[in-house]
């Protein structure tokens, strides 16, 4: 006899669950269950229900989703790895430039139209040419138009400003080889009070010039000025000039001879002096030389 009653009609998108058996001469054990292989293999085969197919859907875009993101993560390190590279490897290859010239690389669309004329946006990169450094180190100078007077500039080597000014009005008289950095024989004022010594020591220091405080007597003052390494001659050059008289000359002494300084040269080459002694009490007085030639005079 078939059970029709136990045939249920197939209902799309239907899962079985289990299959129920009529109870037969040979199952003889109640409930028996159907065979789960069976069950497993009319589920593959039965009819999909919208809401599996909406399940299935939302299954596959999570799988979806889940390769894209993936996908990106692998792209972007890969991206931050190349430009990593770039760079270092411009960073190395850019003190090999060519020292003759260069050329800078700039998007188009970044340049400013007022000095290349032009505001076309561009994704190309323009190359402008840099100005080429002169990579040599011969050239000239010259000073061409100034308002610098170089003939009031000193010319001198001289370490004291007063004498460097001298040089350069004597110039064309200076001695060669004259070092106008000799030594002095300066150790302050040695000399006794009112002596004529003592005032030409006096004014020398006043006018800013060189003195020595060990020359001796007026009369040999000339030679050992001399030896230090002092101009001296029978002309009298400049504002502050030593003259040295020998014994007797216009007048000095006999034994010690004299010494003087010149105040001013006249136009006629005559000479206006100041002059001390021991009885002038360290006052000074002043006369005119004419004979200027027949004595020596230390200049600096």
């Amino acid at each position: 006899m078939k059970h029709a009653a136990h045939r249920a009609p197939a209902r799309k998108g239907a899962r079985i669950g289990r299959l129920v058996s009529p109870p037969s001469s040979s199952t003889q054990q109640d409930g028996m269950d159907a065979d789960d292989a069976l069950v497993a293999k009319l589920n593959e085969v039965a009819p999909p229900t919208r809401r599996s197919i909406r399940l299935a859907a939302k299954a596959e875009a999570r799988r979806a989703h889940l390769v894209t993101g993936s996908a990106l993560t692998v792209l972007v390190g890969a991206a931050a790895s190349s430009l990593t590279f770039s760079q270092n490897r411009n960073d190395a290859v850019s003190p090999m430039a060519s020292s003759t010239g260069s050329y800078l690389a700039t998007p188009a669309g970044s340049l400013d139209s007022t000095v290349y004329g032009s505001t076309t946006v561009s994704r190309s990169e323009t190359r402008q040419s840099l100005p080429t450094e002169s990579q040599t180190n011969e050239g000239s100078w010259q000073l061409g138009d100034s308002d610098l007077d170089a003939s009031q500039m000193s010319k001198s080597l001289a370490e004291n400003p007063v004498v460097a000014n001298l040089m350069d009005e004597n110039r064309d008289a200076i001695p060669e080889g004259f070092n106008p950095n000799h030594a002095t024989g300066e150790r302050g004022n040695a000399y006794e009070f009112s002596q004529c010594t003592w005032w030409a020591y006096v004014r020398r220091h006043q006018l800013g010039l060189p003195v020595g405080s060990y020359l001796g007597n007026g009369m040999n003052w000339a030679n050992s000025a001399r030896a230090l390494g002092y101009w001296v001659d029978n002309t009298p050059r400049n504002v502050g000039d030593v003259i040295v008289f020998q014994p007797g000359q216009e007048g000095s002494d006999m034994t010690y001879g004299h010494v003087a300084i010149v105040e001013k040269i006249n136009p006629d080459g005559s000479i206006v002096t100041s002059e001390c002694g021991a009885v002038m009490n360290g006052k000074t007085y002043s006369r005119t030389l004419t004979n200027v030639h027949a004595l020596q005079y230390i200049h600096y």
